[in-house]
């Protein structure tokens, strides 16, 4: 698999990455394991995780198996802190200290003593921005994280806090920005893909399949095994199933037939090749799932695609 370097920084990761999101909830240890070492063998090192995934159980799992099926030294470990349900609901905290007792419960739970890039999950207007950005260099200087980045901002932010970095010599410079991008959400091309761009930020997509719409499952209806049909992720699924999204699925599965490739890869495809993407985050309940999409790291869709596909996704 590509390495690429993460924006401007030093810092290379494979040009996809693996998302735990659901482990610990939707996926056990033995699906996590599999996936694991399938992402391994196709030359993956990127593995995204989060403080708030299933409230912690996902870096749980996670640094159970670092060491048993990927040493450390082979792995990018990145996870964010921000978002906890501590209380049983949505609770969002970047002060220091919230941020900092979050790194330390990252790293018990990973078994490690630092994080290659660690990641404010979300904006927050509960705590100064300089705070919050002074707990990112602290982070790097006692040397829990390597490289620092943000997750969730608008445009204006993404400026307002990579300019602020910049701003002062010895600050940590922000080397990424993690954000929703796929054919069925462009939103990001109007205004953060141009300031990580300027800023010298590489772009992680998550959700490049949007919530699995793209690989074309819902086509027909709603898979009774499917996400979309619990009642959590259903209005997610839906909000894609207008005439827009049907129509831009019907062409990506056109496309796919058209290659011989699955919809799953054409869509992905596209989003890791966008320019400023550095990688799309791979989210897959199961191993099956991620082998099929794993099987796009030496395809390039030819530019004739390409050019259909943004012009059917266009707003």
């Amino acid at each position: 698999m590509q390495q690429r370097a993460v924006g401007a920084s030093g810092l290379k990761v494979s040009s996809l990455g693996l998302g735990t999101m659901t482990w610990g909830r939707d996926t056990d240890e033995h699906e996590a394991r599999d996936q694991l070492i399938a992402f391994a063998e196709a030359g993956g090192t990127l593995v995204d995780t989060a403080a708030g995934y299933a409230d912690g159980a996902s870096e749980q799992l996670l640094g159970s198996l670092i060491g048993d099926v990927m040493s450390r030294d082979e792995l990018v470990l990145a996870t964010k802190a921000g978002i906890s349900r501590r209380s049983g609901s949505r609770q969002v905290d970047t002060s220091r200290r919230g941020l900092l007792d979050s790194l330390e419960g990252s790293l018990r739970r990973l078994g490690t003593d630092h994080v290659d890039l660690w990641q404010v999950h979300v904006w927050s207007d509960e705590t100064p921005l300089e705070e919050t950005l002074a707990t990112l260099d602290h982070a790097v200087a006692s040397g829990k994280a390597r490289y620092v980045g943000i997750s969730n901002y608008s445009g204006w932010q993404t400026a307002q806090a990579a300019t602020w970095q910049r701003a002062v010599t010895g600050r940590s410079h922000l080397v990424s920005t993690q954000v929703q991008y796929s054919l069925l959400a462009r939103e990001v091309e109007y205004d953060v893909v141009p300031a990580a761009d300027a800023l010298g930020l590489g772009l992680l997509a998550w959700s490049p399949l949007a919530g699995g719409v793209l690989t074309g499952k819902y086509r027909t209806g709603t898979p009774s095994d499917s996400r979309g049909a619990r009642s959590d992720f259903a209005g997610r699924v839906d909000a894609y199933l207008d005439e827009r999204g049907r129509g831009i699925v019907e062409a990506v599965a056109r496309a796919a037939d058209g290659l011989g490739w699955t919809a799953q890869q054409v869509a992905l495809a596209w989003v890791r090749d966008r320019p400023g993407v550095t990688a799309p985050i791979l989210g897959a309940r199961t191993v099956a799932q991620l082998q099929s999409a794993l099987g796009v790291v030496e395809r390039i869709l030819p530019i004739e695609i390409v050019a259909a596909l943004d012009d059917v996704s266009a707003d």
